[in-house]
C-alpha cells in the first residue's frame, strides 16, 4: 500500500514538472518581444494630418495620402530611421490626438500660435503664410476691415488660424464656422457668406475656380506673418530637437525648393507675378 502511494507521487510530480516546463516555454503568440519595444528607430512614426488641403496634404486617385506635407513626413521619416504611417483627421482633432498620444506629431500647414503652445510644443518654423479673402463678387467688401460691421457673415473653417482671427478682430460680424474649407467656398460663392478668411493659397486657387462669383483680396492683413510647424508633446523634447535638426539640414539642402517645383510649379510662377510672397521664400 505505501509503496502503491509513493508510486502514485512520483508520477504526479512528474506530471506535474512536464506542464510547468510546458507554460514557461510556450509564450502566446501574440506576445511582443520585448526586443521589438526597445527597438525605438524601428518603431513608426505616426504622423497626424488632415489630407483635405491640396496640394499639401491630400489623397491621390487610389486614395492615398499625397502632397508637400506627405513627402516632407517621409523624408523626416527616412532621416530618423522609421518608417512613416499617416493618421488622416480632422484638423480640429489633431491636436487632441497628439496629447493621447494617438499620434507622434502633427504635419498639417498648422501655424504656431501663442494659444497652441500652451499644450504642444512646436519644432522651427519650416514655412510661412498670410492670411486672405475671398469675396462674394456682388458684396460691397473690400478689404477686412469692411467685414466688422453688423449683418456682415463671414465663413471659417474650424480650428483655423483664419478662425482665430475673425474672433480675436471681427466681433460685429456673424461668424459662420465650419469643418470643410469646400463649405466656406459655396457659402461665398452663393451669396450666403460675405468672405472667407484663409490662407493665400487656397483663396487664390478657389477664386480661380469660381471667378464668375467670387473675388480674391490677397493683400497681407496681418500684424505679423503665419509660420508653419511640426507639433510635438511639450514632453518630447529628444523627438523636438532632431525635428528641428532635420528642418535645418532640409532648407540647406534644397528639400523644400524641390517640393515646390513637385507640387506647385505654376503657383510659384502666379504668386511672383502678382507680388504675393511664397510659402518657402
Amino acid at each position: 500500500m505505501k509503496k502503491n502511494y509513493l508510486l502514485l507521487l512520483t508520477a504526479a510530480l512528474l506530471i506535474s514538472s512536464i506542464l510547468l516546463g510546458c507554460s514557461k516555454s510556450q509564450a502566446p503568440a501574440n506576445q511582443p518581444s520585448q526586443a521589438g519595444n526597445d527597438a525605438t528607430a524601428a518603431q513608426e512614426l505616426i504622423v497626424g494630418m488632415e489630407l483635405a488641403y491640396p496640394p499639401f496634404e491630400m489623397t491621390d486617385e487610389k486614395g492615398n495620402p499625397t502632397g508637400v506635407s506627405v513627402d516632407f513626413a517621409k523624408d523626416l521619416g527616412a532621416a530618423l530611421g522609421r518608417p512613416v504611417k499617416i493618421e488622416n483627421m480632422a484638423f480640429s482633432g489633431l491636436i487632441p490626438a497628439l496629447q493621447t498620444k494617438k499620434i507622434d506629431m502633427v504635419i498639417s500647414s498648422m501655424t504656431i500660435t501663442d494659444e497652441r503652445k500652451k499644450t504642444v510644443a512646436f519644432s522651427d518654423p519650416y514655412a510661412k503664410a498670410w492670411l486672405a479673402l475671398l469675396i462674394n463678387e456682388k458684396s460691397s467688401v473690400k478689404e477686412v476691415k469692411d467685414l466688422n460691421a453688423p449683418g456682415r457673415k463671414v465663413a471659417v473653417k474650424n480650428g483655423t488660424t483664419g478662425h482665430i482671427y475673425a474672433q480675436a478682430n471681427l466681433p460685429q460680424a456673424e461668424i459662420m464656422v465650419f469643418e470643410k474649407e469646400s463649405a466656406c467656398i459655396l457659402e461665398v460663392g452663393q451669396g450666403k457668406a460675405d468672405a472667407f478668411i484663409y490662407d493665400t493659397l487656397s483663396i487664390y486657387r478657389a477664386w480661380k475656380q469660381n471667378e464668375k462669383t467670387t473675388r480674391a483680396n490677397l493683400n497681407p492683413f496681418q500684424d505679423k506673418v503665419e509660420e508653419w510647424g511640426v507639433a510635438l508633446r511639450q514632453d518630447d523634447k529628444e523627438l523636438t530637437a532632431k525635428v528641428n535638426q532635420f528642418i535645418g539640414e532640409y532648407k540647406k539642402n534644397g528639400g523644400f525648393t524641390r517640393l515646390a517645383e513637385r507640387y506647385l510649379p505654376q503657383e510659384k510662377k502666379d504668386f511672383a507675378a502678382l507680388g504675393v510672397k511664397f510659402f518657402f521664400d
